[in-house]
């Protein structure tokens, strides 16, 4: 739920990170999670950690057009960032899963992922000493499984929120926090360039899904939901630390903002399907560069993240 009091800017982040009363935030329950995060033993070949894929140092992704997974075998998708997905009402580009908890099993379980046999897991990190008493802790009275097991990474994925960002400060008072260009990129970003149709609220999403016209075939949220209008679509991404997170789109096909931008100015590629919000933007070099200037005014301040110390 959104804590935000009726009066507040809705383009300020609310203070409270939403989670789920079966999974309330505990310190046992985030240290346990951040633990399982950054464990390779977690996929069947010992090697890939969930941090592999959503690397705190490069904007909680990975850098790649599209994910590497099992065997070094590259996904049909870029990796999305984790960041602020607490408050996401669906997980992943094509909305499959309903929360992190479900999330945090789907790529654990995926074959071409990260591979892992969801049925024996728990017996292999009950065996580990270390990781029975964090569980105890965390979880008193519920034995290791993939639920907790679940539990404990979405604990930690909730804290995964974007720190403050110039233009944070900007919306708070502080005039000089941003510059012109960036102040008339946030104007257009709202108006002409029509970004806040779905760019919107404080974390610059409205949670749904749309055909922005890729060139793709991939079906997106229509292979969930095989609705005619979401062909093709897929989830609008959170700009909160976009400049850090090249390449961009689902499919990784653009490596720079610049490309984003140019591809929304020409209305997109693939015609059909197009979401009715895309069109032709008619932008000039001043606002393409002001608009730029905006989006780089959305990363803040990183979080600080200290490699855990995995029980043995």
């Amino acid at each position: 739920m959104d804590a935000r009091p009726a009066d507040a800017d809705p383009w300020l982040r609310p203070a409270q990170v939403p989670a789920p009363e079966s999974n309330a935030p505990t310190a046992e329950r985030v240290e346990l999670g951040k633990a399982l995060f950054f464990d390779p033993r977690l996929s069947g070949s010992n090697w890939i950690s969930c941090a592999s894929c959503h690397n705190p140092a490069l904007g909680w992704s990975d850098g790649l057009p599209t994910g590497m997974g099992h065997g070094m075998k590259p996904l049909g998708r870029g990796t999305p960032t984790i960041l602020n997905t607490a408050y996401n009402p669906l997980q992943m580009w094509d909305g499959r899963f309903k929360d992190l908890e479900q999330q945090a099993l789907g790529p654990m379980g995926s074959g071409a992922e990260m591979n892992q046999d969801l049925g024996s897991v728990a017996t292999e990190f009950a065996a580990i000493a270390g990781y029975r008493a964090r569980f105890d802790a965390a979880y008193p009275g519920e034995s290791i499984s993939t639920t907790t097991i679940a539990k404990a990474i979405a604990s930690f994925e909730r804290t995964v929120v974007s720190g403050e960002a110039p233009f944070d400060r900007w919306r708070r008072g502080d005039a000089a926090a941003i510059g012109a260009s960036a102040q008339r990129g946030f104007e257009l970003f709202k108006g002409k360039a029509e970004c806040g149709l779905c760019h919107m609220g404080w974390n610059f999403t409205d949670n749904g899904f749309h055909n922005i016209g890729l060139n793709s075939e991939d079906p997106g949220r229509y292979a969930q939901k095989p609705l005619k209008s979401m062909k093709g679509a897929f989830k609008t991404p959170t700009l909160r630390d976009v400049a850090l997170t090249a390449p961009y789109m689902h499919n990784g096909m653009y490596a720079s903002l610049e490309e984003v931008i140019e591809h929304y100015d020409r209305g997109g590629d693939l015609k059909d399907n197009l979401s009715p919000s895309i069109r032709p933007l008619g932008l000039t070099v001043v606002e393409k560069r002001d608009l730029l200037e905006f989006l780089k005014t959305l990363t803040g301040a990183p979080m600080l993240v200290v490699l855990p110390q995995l029980p043995q």
